[in-house]
C-alpha cells in the first residue's frame, strides 16, 4: 500500500535557512524533494545527500521561463508534483525614504513575483491532478508592519499575505490547499550579511532605524530563540494534515506580534465605530 504522507516537494530556496532544514528532514523522511538555489553547486554540498529521491535545480525565481523549466524538470523526474513552497526571499532593512527604487523594486521582484512564478507554473499540475498544497513562507512582517525600518520587506511579505488568501479561495474547488506560514525569529542566516540587504544612501536623520538595524545585525543574529529543525517539523505535519490552516504563525514571539496587532485593529475599530460607520446615504 503506498505510504500517503510521502509526496513530491518543490522547495525553492534550498541552499540555506528554512529551505536547507526542511530539505534534509524531507529527504531523511524518505520524501521525493526537488529544490531549487540559483548555485547548483552550492545546493548539492549545503545538503550533502545523493539520492534519486533528490533533483537540485538551478533556478531564476525571478524569471519565469527559467521557473518553468524547473516545474517541468521536477514533474518528468518524479511523475508529479504536489507540495511547493515558497521560501526563497531576502530582508530588506531601511527607512522608506532611503530606499531606492531599484533596491524596493528588487525585493518585490524576489520576494513577491519569484514566489507567483512558482504558482502561476506549478498550479496547471495541480489542478490536472485536484489535489496539492502550496505553502507561501511568508513572515510575522507580512501581518504587522511595527518594526523601524523594515517598511518594504513588510511591504512584499504583506503581499503575499493578501495574494495567498485569494488564491486559497480561487484553488479550493480543486482540492489544492494554501498555507501561509508567518515565522517570527528563527535561528538561520536570514540576518546575516548574506541575506540582508541595507540602502546604498543612508539618510541621517534616521537613528531609529539605524538602531534597529544595528540591533538586527549584531544581537540577534544567532541568538534567535526559534529552532529551525522544529519549524521545519511543523510544516512536514501541516502537509500531513486534512483540514490545514490558511494562516500558519511559527514561533511563540509570532503569535504574540500577531495577537498585539488584532487587539490594536480592534481598539482602532471601537475607538471610531460611530464615526466610521455613519458613512451610508441616509434613506
Amino acid at each position: 500500500m503506498e505510504n500517503t504522507s510521502l509526496k513530491v516537494w518543490f522547495v525553492t530556496g534550498a541552499s540555506k535557512g528554512l529551505g536547507l532544514v526542511l530539505v534534509k528532514q524531507l529527504l531523511n523522511n524518505g520524501q521525493k524533494v526537488a529544490a531549487t538555489s540559483r548555485n547548483i553547486a552550492e545546493l548539492r554540498e549545503a545538503v550533502g545527500i545523493v539520492s534519486d529521491n533528490f533533483l537540485p535545480l538551478a533556478v531564476q525565481l525571478t524569471q519565469e521561463e527559467s521557473v518553468a523549466v524547473g516545474i517541468k524538470a521536477t514533474v518528468d523526474y518524479f511523475g508529479k508534483i504536489e507540495v511547493i513552497v515558497n521560501n526563497a526571499g531576502y530582508g530588506l532593512v531601511g527607512a522608506v525614504e532611503e530606499l531606492s527604487d531599484e533596491e524596493t523594486r528588487q525585493n518585490f521582484e524576489v520576494n513577491v513575483f519569484g514566489s507567483l512564478n512558482v504558482i502561476r507554473q506549478a498550479l496547471p499540475y495541480l489542478r490536472a491532478q485536484k489535489s496539492g498544497h502550496i505553502f507561501n513562507i511568508a513572515s510575522i512582517g507580512g501581518f504587522t508592519g511595527a518594526f523601524p525600518g523594515f517598511g518594504i520587506y513588510c511591504a512584499t511579505k504583506f503581499a503575499m499575505h493578501g495574494f495567498s488568501e485569494s488564491l486559497a479561495a480561487e484553488v479550493k474547488d480543486f482540492g489544492i490547499n494554501v498555507t501561509i506560514v508567518s515565522p517570527g525569529y528563527f535561528r538561520t542566516n536570514f540576518l546575516s550579511a548574506t541575506s540582508l540587504s541595507v540602502p546604498k544612501n543612508q539618510i541621517e536623520d534616521y537613528q531609529t532605524v539605524r538602531e534597529v538595524q544595528s540591533t538586527h545585525e549584531k544581537d540577534y543574529d544567532g541568538n534567535q530563540n526559534g529552532d529551525p529543525e522544529k519549524a521545519a517539523q511543523v510544516l512536514i505535519k501541516i502537509a500531513e494534515s486534512q483540514q490545514p490552516p490558511l494562516h500558519l504563525f511559527l514561533g511563540a514571539d509570532a503569535y504574540h506580534l500577531a495577537e498585539v496587532k488584532m487587539e490594536a485593529v480592534k481598539q482602532d475599530l471601537e475607538s471610531v465605530r460611530t464615526l466610521a460607520t455613519a458613512t451610508g446615504f441616509d434613506n
